[in-house]
């Protein structure tokens, strides 16, 4: 039985067996665009090596798919807005598409906890205290 009671820093902060092994972070797919593994390397230089386990892989990939889509359909957007032909169905069709891929990014940026919302714990905030600027007397 090991011993009872909180451990101490220093008793913490020393490895087991004297053996540190490095996290790597997860290179990006080979299947994916050289634009797509760009965003999948600043994501995943951005969060925790130990953020993606290997089950999320797919999940991160697709995201970056959708990422990139995004961005060029955007640029279609731009394009529609300067030219002079102005086609309003071709541009709603586009911008029901920036909207698709909006949505799929948010569900899948949620699922992998890259969103703010899912980053933050609502029973940590603290209360607003104090008279809100609309209560009047």
């Amino acid at each position: 039985m090991g011993a009872r009671g909180r451990h101490s820093s220093a008793e913490l902060s020393v490895v087991a067996g004297g053996v540190v092994s490095a996290i790597e972070r997860p290179a990006a797919p080979g299947e994916l665009t050289d634009e797509q593994q760009a965003e999948w390397r600043s994501i995943v230089g951005r969060m925790p090596a130990d953020w993606f386990p290997r089950e999320t892989w797919a999940l991160l990939a697709q995201y970056c798919r959708h990422v990139v889509a995004a961005k060029r359909i955007g640029q279609l957007i731009e394009q529609a807005e300067a030219d002079a032909a102005f086609d309003l169905d071709a541009y709603d069709k586009l911008l029901k598409m920036q909207e698709r891929e909006g949505r799929a990014m948010s569900s899948l940026a949620t699922r992998m906890r890259l969103t703010q919302q899912s980053t933050v714990n609502a029973k940590k905030q603290k209360p607003v205290l104090g008279r809100k600027p609309w209560d009047v007397d």
